[in-house]
């Protein structure tokens, strides 16, 4: 069954989240996690190959029992990754009595949020969800997707951020419709950045949205 879901990113860096669970569903989830730069405590009796050299390195606080009732308090989230779901339901009273989200894997009953399907190229980062419907649509269009973004498309993101940081330093942000930035991002501004002329590809998107600023660095703009 589908739901409304409403669709946010959460802020995750330095913030501590919970993994219920040891196994390849767990890994997965601490993968994401980790790649957020959360701080990730995972409880469960033992651990695959992979979560193991992660606890080992330090790269994860592992704690080597079954989950206790109250293990999740003071998380920021809880992702319930466990082989036996019989338990969620448990779980999810004892998050909802502190107040804290819970994702279960594979089981959308229990779960106060949904993971979508994920792109990342890096500043980008495209969801994909289904509502819970149907995840294997959702995996075949991040295929899609993954195959479509390329280099350019990084390099346009990072370029816009830039931009975008500047106007908003000289107050000049809200005074440009978001139409016209749709129409400055063309062809010919990628066709630069794919041709490293990064210094160019600034300057026609500031002279295209009007913009009272220019590319400030020359090495750039040859």
């Amino acid at each position: 069954m589908t739901r409304p879901y409403y669709p946010v990113f959460f802020n995750l860096r330095g913030r501590p989240v919970l993994v219920i669970g040891g196994g390849r569903t767990a890994l997965e989830k601490v993968q994401g996690l980790l790649a957020a730069e959360a701080e990730v405590t995972v409880v469960a009796p033992a651990l695959e190959q992979t979560l193991r050299a992660m606890s080992d390195e330090g790269r994860i606080h592992y704690v080597e029992r079954e989950y206790q009732l109250g293990d999740m308090r003071d998380m920021t989230v809880v992702m319930a990754a466990r082989d036996d779901s019989s338990g969620n339901e448990a779980l999810l009273e004892d998050a909802r009595a502190l107040g804290i989200p819970l994702n279960a894997a594979d089981d959308p009953e229990h779960c106060d949020f949904i993971l979508p399907a994920v792109v990342r190229r890096p500043p980008l980062t495209l969801a994909i969800s289904t509502g819970g419907g149907s995840p294997a649509v959702a995996r075949r269009l991040r295929e899609e997707l993954s195959e479509y973004l390329d280099d350019e498309t990084a390099a346009m993101t990072d370029l816009v951020a830039e931009v975008r940081a500047e106007l908003r330093r000289i107050n000049a942000f809200r005074a440009i419709p978001s139409e016209d930035w749709q129409s400055a991002m063309d062809a010919r501004v990628r066709a630069l950045l794919a041709q490293r002329r990064r210094g160019q590809a600034k300057a026609l998107l500031l002279t295209r949205l009007g913009a009272p600023i220019r590319a400030t660095d020359p090495a750039q703009a040859s």
